[in-house]
């Protein structure tokens, strides 16, 4: 593996990891929430929840370039208040990553909830047990590998990412530079050799997630 490759594979990894964990606590909420409780516009957040899987990324990308842009409501308060810049920096690549990976956790974080039978957390409660020591000790052991499943599932989707990187971070290289973002470059410039590289590397990688995902599920199916 040469070094170009080692560096972007590792940039990718890196930020697919930092994304899923930037996630991981309010999708873990959102799930929850979504799975036990009832309330007035659930159905609207659902709908705002799963927006990113069924419009274009670019979409998605144009939608976090007008806020975090210098000139938008996010990014130009972070700014012109903390001297933070996101637009077409690493951050810019994490955010990305975050919102596109964020509905497929939720979505699978919320069925392995759904799968945990309420009669145990009542029996806890009659026990005595709070709301918070019973998500602690009987919910979220019980649902983890679901949990775990949807993590892994994060990451993956985290590492094929392209179409709202591209338009929040653009192709910076040794900066904004994904294993996606190689593989679209170097066909550009035809060097079909290096995107065949970076093409293996991420099928590798994306191979391997899905399927600890898959097994993971299915052993919280079971």
């Amino acid at each position: 593996m040469s070094s170009d490759l080692w560096q972007i594979t590792w940039f990718t990894a890196w930020v697919a990891v930092t994304s899923t964990l930037v996630i991981l606590p309010p999708g873990i909420a959102l799930a929850w929430l979504l799975a036990r409780r009832q309330w007035p516009g659930k159905s609207l957040v659902e709908t705002l929840v799963a927006l990113p899987l069924v419009i274009p990324p670019v979409a998605t990308g144009l939608i976090l370039l007008h806020l975090f842009g210098r000139r938008g409501l996010i990014g130009h308060w972070l700014e012109n208040s903390l001297g933070i810049e996101i637009v077409f920096t690493w951050k810019a690549v994490v955010i990305a990553t975050a919102v596109m990976s964020f509905p497929l956790l939720v979505r699978t974080v919320r069925v392995a909830f759904e799968n945990v039978s309420p009669r145990v957390e009542h029996v806890a409660r009659t026990l005595g047990a709070g709301p918070w020591r019973v998500f602690w000790t009987i919910t979220l052991p019980l649902a983890r590998q679901g949990v775990i499943a949807g993590a892994v599932l994060a990451f993956a989707r985290a590492l094929g990412e392209f179409g709202a990187t591209v338009m929040v971070a653009g192709f910076i290289p040794g900066k904004t530079e994904t294993l996606a973002l190689s593989i679209y470059h170097s066909v550009e410039l035809g060097r079909d050799g290096e995107a065949v590289a970076f093409l293996a590397v991420s099928v590798a990688l994306a191979f391997a997630a899905v399927w600890c995902s898959e097994r993971l599920l299915r052993r919280a199916t079971a």
